[in-house]
């Protein structure tokens, strides 16, 4: 088990991350990697790449071919970017499953697919719940499926959002650093979101892109959190005849055979935001999920 953490060397929010990992615990220094900086404590290992880790695809590969040792699971410590300004700590999957083939996906990651998510999101982001709260001037929040790089190892972003004047905050740094160190067990525990093959694990489809139907699902002890694709992510198209495409049945396709691989031996299901779609999209993706043989769920069944 190689737990790979991935730091931008030109992101702060990343670098900052990785420094207060550092301090946690009794890292080794490897011989560098790629020409670039690399640690290592108990199954974790630590690995520097330039600013711009979006567009540094094959990292698991790159890794195993360097070192002989091949990754589990990816962390991504990182910045978060919105618009709105507002300061924000996050988690997210990647993947860029609804940009059509041929097309190159605006900020990384391969066209029409998405990596495998990681296992342990959902009990991460129950964990930023717990211990979060005491930063109050930041929101906390799951974000949809989107962007690279890509690889093919299960992973996550955890994200400092998402101006300049938060991406350096140290305390939030120290937050998140906190809960990668518990989250992988290198505080001598067991870790958090260890997938040991039983459980529901719920893909969400519609709504915007802080998942609000997972962050409620997500703080439920027992559900696991697989791609969260948001409306967005989900386009249709139906010609004059009623003949429908689009990237949406991509999308989920790929969303689901992902979080298959992230899980194996789950129960796959998925919890629908019915609002944002029209009825012939609603039972278009009905069919689809029959076809699937994935069920489609509402909240109360998945959460019992």
């Amino acid at each position: 088990m190689v737990s790979l953490i991935l730091v931008s060397g030109g992101d702060i929010a990343s670098t900052n991350q990785a420094d207060e990992l550092l301090k946690l615990c009794d890292w080794v220094e490897l011989d560098r990697v790629e020409g670039r900086t690399a640690y290592s404590y108990q199954h974790a290992r630590m690995w520097w790449v330039e600013d711009g880790c979006l567009w540094e695809d094959d990292l698991d590969k790159r890794w195993e071919l360097a070192t002989g040792e091949v990754p589990t699971e990816i962390i991504f410590p990182s910045r978060h970017s919105a618009a709105s300004g507002n300061a924000s700590l996050t988690l997210h999957p990647i993947g860029t499953m609804q940009v059509p083939e041929g097309v190159e996906p605006q900020y990384g990651g391969r066209s029409a697919d998405c990596p495998p998510p990681n296992p342990r999101i959902a009990a991460w982001w129950r964990e930023l719940n717990e211990v979060g709260t005491i930063l109050e001037e930041f929101d906390l929040s799951l974000e949809t499926t989107h962007h690279g790089p890509w690889v093919e190892t299960p992973s996550l972003f955890i994200e400092i959002g998402s101006t300049a004047e938060t991406w350096g905050h140290k305390k939030a740094a120290e937050l998140l650093a906190g809960i990668i160190y518990k989250g992988l067990g290198l505080d001598g525990g067991s870790g958090l979101g260890n997938w040991q093959g039983d459980g529901t694990v719920v893909v969400t489809l519609g709504g915007g892109h802080y998942a609000p139907r997972a962050n409620s699902l997500g703080l439920y002890e027992h559900v696991w959190i697989g791609h969260m694709l948001a409306t967005y992510a989900l386009p249709f198209e139906r010609d004059e005849e009623g003949n429908v495409s689009g990237m949406w049945n991509n999308s989920i396709r790929k969303a689901i055979s992902a979080t298959k691989k992230a899980y194996p031996g789950g129960r796959i299901v998925c919890s629908m935001d019915k609002k944002a779609f029209k009825g012939w999209q609603r039972q278009a993706i009905r069919e689809l999920l029959s076809e699937l043989e994935v069920p489609l769920l509402k909240s109360a069944e998945i959460i019992g």
